[in-house]
Parts: C-alpha cells; structure tokens; sequence
C-alpha cells in the first residue's frame, strides 16, 4: 500500500508539468524607438511552439511551464532570450544590429505583408485592415456654406478646432479604393491635418492671429482668405501633470484586428510617452464598464501596458455608463492646474443605455464643467460612428482623431504629443466681422458644423474649440469683392477671437484687423497654395456647387508646386493620395 501511495504521489507531480499548458502573451518593440515590432519569431527552447509578431508587435504563445525560456529573432536585431517566469504578459525590447540601418518603419511595413496567425489568439492576429467594404457607418448631415451677402449679414461667427479626424479617415477609404460617403468630408479637418509654419505667439501671449488675401485659381472673380490663430507652443519639461483615463471600448464589434488590437498599439506608443508625474486609469466597457486599473504613476510603465495587453473583445457596448465612470475617476484625481482628460478609444456603436448622438450631446454638456477634457479616438469600419464621436468631442471642450494605422497613432501619440493632450485653449470662437465697402459677400469654406448662432454665443451656451500646444487653426473664406475698392478703405474685415485659458473659467479676447492687401495666387506663400489645394480636394469630394473651374488636376498642380518644408511627409502623401483618387475616377479631372 504505501509502495502505491508513493507512485501515486510521483504521478501528481509528474503529469501536470507535461499536460497542462500557461500562454504568455506580450508584446516586443525597438528597444530606441518603442516602435513595434511585427515579424519577430518567437520559439521556446525544447519545444515546438513557434509564433510570429503581428503588424502590431503582439504574440500571444504556449508554453509547458514557467522555467521555459523564450527566444525571440528578427533579422534586424540581436536575439533575446528570457524566462517566462511568472508573468503571462511581457514586454521585450531587442537591440538593433549597428549594419542594419534600414528605418524601422519600411522594415515594419515590408514584414507585414507576410502575416500569419499561426494559431494566435485571435485578438492579436497578423490579419490585414479590415475587408474592403462600407456598411453601417454614420456620419452627421452636412449642408454646405453658402455665399452670404455683407449688406444683409456681414459677421461670421464659428468654433476655432484643430479636429482631424475627416482626413485620416478619407484617407481609410482611399487605400480601400471604396467610395467616400459625402457627409464624411469636413474640409477643415482636412487642412487642419498638415503643419503649417505661421510664427508662435510672442512671449507672454497664449494665442495670435495671422491671414493672407490672395485671388482664387478656381474662381478668376473670386478672392480667397486664409485665417490661421496659432497657439503657443510649450516645453514637454514644462508641461503640467496629466491625470489620465483611458476609456476603452472592448465590446465585440471592437474584436477585428483593425480595431482592439491597433488600439493596444496605439496606447502603448503614448504610455511610452508618459512622464513620473502623470497618472493613468484605464476604464474598459463592453456590456457594462469596470476599472482595469487603478490611478497608477507614469513611470510603472509595465504595469500600465499589461493592462492594456490583458484587454480582449466581447459584448454589447454600455457607452453612457462607461463614460460617466470615466469622468467620476478623472474628478476623483482631478489635479489643479493640471491636464486632466478622458481618452475615449472606440468605434462608437453603443447600444446599451442612452445610445442617439442627442443623447451623448446633452451627456457630455453635463461633463463639460468638471474640467475634464476629453479626447475621442475613432478606429475601424464598417459599424464605425463618427457622428457620434464628433458630437462629444465637439460639445465635450475635446479633440477628435481616426486612427486607421499605426503611423498615425506615432503622429498623434509622439511626434504631436504635446499639442495631442495639451489644451492651451479653449471656448475659442473666431467673430469675423466684413467691411462691406471691400467684401460684397463671403463663403467660410468648412466649419459647417461648428458656425454658431448668435443666440449660443453668451452666456451658458458658449461653445467653441479648442488649441493644443503648438497647434496652427486655419480657416480659410472664399469672397467676391466689392467693385473699385478706395485705397484708403482697403481692410477686409475684423476679427474678434474669444477664449478661455486651459486652466481658467474668464473669457479673453484678441482683436485683429484683416488687411485688404491682394497677392496674386502664384506669389502667395506655399502654406497659403497647399491648403487652397486640401479645400479644392475637399469641395471636389463632395461635388460642392462652389467648385468653380476646379478639377483633380487642379489641386495635383498647386500641391505639387506647394510642398515647402514638409515634416513627416505629409504633404506629399497628400499627392499619393490625390493620384488614388485620380485613377479610381472618385475626383473629376
């Protein structure tokens, strides 16, 4: 009997180690950079588990025990070994070799394309962007501007923003070669989307206004106005505490790997961006909302990105609660002077609980007072809901960006994350008010969704956008002067521009008179030329009735000529783009 027992006992200890399996997952990076790493294969030593890397950086693999080691391998980089040790989530960072000088974007791109699951978990699949088709997406209704004449009405009066979500998102479907839903082009997000190079306030100054007048290449008659108020620009070193909560849908319209998974990206590249001041919650909802972590400092990185790796999908999506839960978290840790702000990750298809665009708008009207800003970040296809997201950036004293692939996340997250989730301010409302002996009338191209009525302009009603650090607002007027304008009367207009410090409830305002000086188009500076080119593609995508003599070719030979200093290349991946268009026949010639 007691020989029994004791083989009894050596098979418990024996079987378990051989039969039962621990997934680790995690994800493996460039170890200057932080950018992912996609194509990096990962073995366990004695064993036959083998996984690749997602476009992402993302594996998920099984191995017999915590005492197995890992190796990971990419061409590129030196190879890692580690310890599974007690941990199911990792992150790894693998040193270049010192020959391999290629950048590591191209490489990222170039490995992508040979995807494979190879039995992953799903919600860290190697799949490609989505499938090529346009479903149950909405986007609010959009009526054109019209010309108004400076007799009857001679002020124009919108929201100044620095929203950019239209253009990344037409971009989406241009790569897509699907058609672009008319009510999805929103011109102003379309120029807000590029640097332009007007000066920073001078010191001591939060905003300042500049403007150029030239004659219009689609319009002979016509003359074009371009406006741009730029903010002042602030030292990261010198950038107030952040008090941060993600708030992350992870219901299952979230589980395509266009969706949950470039969120996790995307969301990593900003915690690495995080400084020891700065406090982070994450908030994660699907049926209903719960805290996935507590307010955390900045700098215990690894805790806040196992969090963010441990999301998967599934479920129905309780959008009203879980945002109340985030703005409750956020005023629990509110820090005075401080940047405290929800970041909302979503495709916006709520259903459960108070779910219409009206719903929202008069939920987050409710929030706007606490002081919490908040940030919306779209992803995906098909269900994705941008009336939705714009709606509560709009009224929510918030930004609003698409996120469709993992360079437009460095975009926000890195290159621009000071001016992404730094407000220097808000309420900002431009009041442009016409000379009617030099303008006969005048069209704002764009803003048709943040013109304000005069009515909504005091008062408890005030709304208006916002001005990250740094960040250049252009809008941009087409006008028909008046006939034999007197030299001596030549301004255009006046503009009055309201706003309100990040950190402060009094309403400010600078005035700034538009001089009628006229440049010939040619002559105009090449920020002036490219964003008459993004509205002219703007006013062609929607078969606009103010196109005038402007066509695809049109707007390729302005941009072309325009390129001027482009950081980051924007500009001309605009003209890659242009030539999509082109060739699908989705812009006239």
């Amino acid at each position: 009997m007691q020989r029994l027992l004791m083989l009894l006992v050596s098979l418990i200890i024996l079987v378990p180690g051989r039969a039962q399996k621990i997934w680790i997952s995690g994800a493996v990076e460039d170890s200057i950079s932080h950018n992912p790493l996609p194509g990096v294969i990962v073995t366990v030593n004695h064993d036959t588990a083998k996984v690749i890397t997602n476009q992402y950086g993302l594996f998920r693999i099984a191995v017999p025990s915590q005492d197995a080691i890992l190796l990971f391998q990419h061409n590129g980089y030196f190879p890692k070994s580690l310890s599974a040790g007690a941990y199911s989530r990792m992150l790894v960072q693998l040193n270049s070799r010192e020959e391999i000088q290629e950048d590591v974007a191209k490489r990222a791109k170039a490995i992508a394309r040979e995807r494979s699951s190879n039995g992953s978990n799903p919600n860290y699949s190697n799949s490609g962007m989505g499938t090529r088709a346009f479903f149950d997406e909405t986007y609010g209704t959009l009526y054109e501007n019209k010309f108004v004449e400076t007799g009857i009405k001679n002020t124009s009066l919108f929201a100044i923003d620095v929203d950019r979500a239209a253009y990344s998102n037409i971009r989406r479907f241009v790569k897509l070669k699907e058609k672009i839903p008319v009510n999805a082009v929103r011109i102003e997000e379309m120029l807000n989307y590029f640097h332009y190079h007007y000066p920073l306030p001078p010191p001591g100054q939060t905003l300042v206004i500049y403007s150029k007048y030239a004659t219009c290449p689609w319009a002979e008659e016509h003359r074009l106005l371009q406006i741009a108020v730029r903010g002042k620009s602030v030292n990261v070193d010198s950038l107030p505490p952040s008090n941060l909560v993600f708030l992350i849908d992870v219901s299952g319209s979230m589980a395509t790997p266009n969706k949950l998974p470039l969120l996790q990206a995307a969301f990593r590249i900003l915690v690495n961006n995080l400084r020891s001041n700065d406090h982070v919650a994450i908030v994660a909802y699907a049926g209903a909302p719960g805290i996935i972590l507590p307010n955390t400092p900045g700098n215990e990185k690894v805790k806040i990105l196992n969090a963010i790796d441990y999301l998967s999908a599934g479920g129905a999506t309780a959008g009203e609660a879980a945002i109340k839960l985030a703005y409750q978290i956020a005023e629990e840790n509110f820090i005075k002077d401080g940047n405290n702000r929800v970041i909302m990750a979503t495709d916006g298809d709520f259903n459960v609980g108070q779910t219409s665009d009206h719903d929202m708008e008069q939920l987050i009207l409710g929030k706007k007072e606490t002081g919490v800003l908040l940030t919306c970040l779209g992803f995906g296809m098909k269900n994705y809901k941008d009336s939705k997201l714009e709606t509560l950036s709009s009224k929510g004293n918030g930004n609003f960006a698409y996120i469709d692939n993992l360079e437009e996340a460095n975009k926000i997250f890195a290159r621009e994350f000071g001016s992404t989730l730094f407000t220097v301010a808000k309420d900002i409302q431009a009041d442009v008010v016409f000379n009617p002996r030099t303008v006969k009338s005048y069209r704002l191209i764009g803003y048709e969704n943040k013109v304000i009525q005069e009515e909504d302009s005091t008062g408890d009603k005030i709304s208006g956008g916002i001005i990250g650090a740094g960040h250049c607002a252009v809008a941009m007027y087409e006008i028909v002067p008046q006939d034999g304008i007197a030299a001596a009367d030549s301004s255009l207009a006046t503009i009055n521009l309201s706003y309100r410090e990040a950190i402060d409830t009094t309403m400010k305002t600078i005035s700034y008179t538009v001089p009628g000086e006229l440049t010939l188009f040619r002559e105009a500076s090449s920020d002036f030329r490219f964003a008459s080119a993004v509205a002219l593609m703007g006013m062609l995508l929607r078969k606009s009735a103010y196109k005038g003599k402007g066509t695809c070719n049109m707007v390729m030979d302005i941009a072309k000529r325009s390129l001027g200093d482009d950081p980051g290349g924007y500009r001309k991946e605009f003209i890659v783009l242009l030539k999509g268009l082109k060739k699908s026949g989705k812009i006239e010639d």
